[in-house]
């Protein structure tokens, strides 16, 4: 039987939780799909915009660790004052199976619902199926699909919408 494990799920907002974020989607995503350093330039972008933009609407990320250690993440981010946008969602592998992505995106959800956002989005690609179901599970819909070279790899890109209501 294998031991119960402390997970835990906090803001981000201890010194290092900014870099973990992009080292961990680069290692990930290299180790796991074979993405070039474009997506982690990608994703410090994000992360940098996410920290100085602090003040200019409602928006939060949080950590996700596992007997003490980082082991996820995910953002909520405004895109318009009407919708919000998830963004970098990551369950580490060695922590996957413990319902920590479903968990990061109630999060997500659940703030972006009491910040009033009407609608949230995401973009994603569709070799992430893990997250894609977790999405669909979350009544996201798929809005849209486009063909792209990104990363060092042919993807399909995907855009998923999903309606917020106050309660629900």
């Amino acid at each position: 039987m294998m031991a119960e494990r402390a997970v835990v799920i906090r803001p981000l907002a201890r010194p290092g939780d900014l870099g973990w974020v992009v080292m961990a989607h680069g290692e990930f995503y290299d180790r796991e799909f074979g993405w070039d350093t474009s997506f982690e330039a990608l994703v410090a972008r994000i992360v940098a915009d996410y920290a100085e933009e602090k003040a200019r609407g409602p928006q939060a990320a949080w950590i996700v660790e596992v007997d003490g250690v980082r082991a996820g993440c995910v953002f909520c981010v405004r895109k318009d004052d009407r919708t919000a946008k998830l963004r970098l969602l990551l369950v580490d592998p060695k922590a996957r199976g413990l319902g920590l992505g479903a968990r990061l995106v109630e999060e997500c959800l659940t703030f972006a619902r009491e910040a009033g956002y009407e609608a949230i989005t995401l973009w994603t690609n569709d070799v992430l199926g893990s997250a894609r179901r977790i999405y669909q599970k979350q009544g996201f819909e798929l809005v849209t699909e486009e063909h792209h070279h990104s990363f060092g790899h042919d993807l399909v890109g995907q855009t998923w919408r999903r309606r917020l209501q106050r309660g629900r």
